[in-house]
Order: C-alpha cells, then sequence, then structure tokens
C-alpha cells in the first residue's frame, strides 16, 4: 500500500471516541497511513470540519465520525448533517466516509458501544483503501459486508 493521508472529523457530542477506534485501527492495519484529526461540536459541523481539515492538510479521504441522538430532532438533525457531508464531498471531489451511530440502534449500553467500534473500525478499513485510489472495494460487492453489525452475506441463485 502507498502512503496516504486520512483525515479523521470528530465530535465531542458523541458517547465514545470514535476518532481512537479508527486511528487504532488505522496504525495496526495501514501503519504507512499518515492519520491527521480535528474535532468539533456535534454532527452538523462535521462537514464543516472535513472541508477545513482538507484544506489544512491535503487528505487523500478523510472520515466523518459522529453520534445522532435517539429522538426526533436529532434524527433532523442527522440528516441536515448527512446533506452537509455530501455537499463536502462534491466540494473536495474525494471520499467522505461517514460513520454515524444512532443512539437508539442499540439494545443496551453494552450493544451500543459493540456498534460504535464495530462501524468505525471496518469504515476506517474502508477510507484507507479508497485513499488509494482506484477501486479497492469491487472485490468486496455484493458481499453483504456490514459495518455495525455482523455481515450480512451475500444471497446466491439456488
Amino acid at each position: 500500500m502507498k502512503s496516504c493521508k486520512v483525515g479523521i472529523v470528530d465530535t465531542m457530542f458523541a458517547r465514545v471516541d470514535m476518532a481512537a477506534f479508527a486511528i487504532d485501527e488505522l496504525k495496526r492495519k495501514f501503519p504507512q497511513v499518515k492519520i491527521v484529526r480535528y474535532t468539533v461540536p456535534g454532527v452538523k459541523d462535521l462537514a464543516i470540519g472535513c472541508v477545513i481539515l482538507d484544506k489544512r492538510e491535503k487528505c487523500d479521504a478523510l472520515m466523518a465520525l459522529g453520534m445522532v441522538g435517539g429522538v426526533a430532532v436529532d434524527k433532523t438533525c442527522g440528516h441536515e448533517a448527512s446533506l452537509g457531508i455530501q455537499m463536502a464531498k462534491m466540494k473536495l471531489e474525494k471520499h467522505i466516509i461517514e460513520v454515524f451511530v444512532h443512539e437508539d440502534e442499540g439494545k443496551s449500553e453494552q450493544d451500543l458501544y459493540s456498534i460504535f467500534e464495530n462501524r468505525t473500525r471496518k469504515h476506517a478499513v474502508n477510507a484507507a483503501l479508497l485513499a488509494q485510489g482506484g477501486n479497492p472495494l469491487a472485490d468486496f460487492a455484493g458481499k453483504g459486508k456490514r459495518q455495525g453489525r455482523k455481515d450480512a452475506g451475500s444471497i446466491n441463485k439456488k
């Protein structure tokens, strides 16, 4: 794998240090990847955080890590944040892997914690691969890969 830079933008609102998972995963699996981090207050700040970090650091790919609360207004804010991230992707013309965990996804706090960790680690790998350019995820197309839970697997013709 060639040397590249992955930018990580995370939030203070998340109840788990998502960036710590991403950084650990990248250091363990891709030691040649340079990692830069920028922390913002909440999910609606992630898009501008990505633009600012990329302007400062010229990243090859970015991750936007955040938690969306469980009530209706939080869901709306999460949707708005996601739209902002889509606009930032178009502006920067590069991948920003959106890694959102919704507070009401977990059956318990331990389950929620496992979703935070699983989703963030799996997407850190995706970010590193996409930062390389080309089409590195093509071999995984149609495989039912999931981030946050166990993979669903492929459906095969009988």
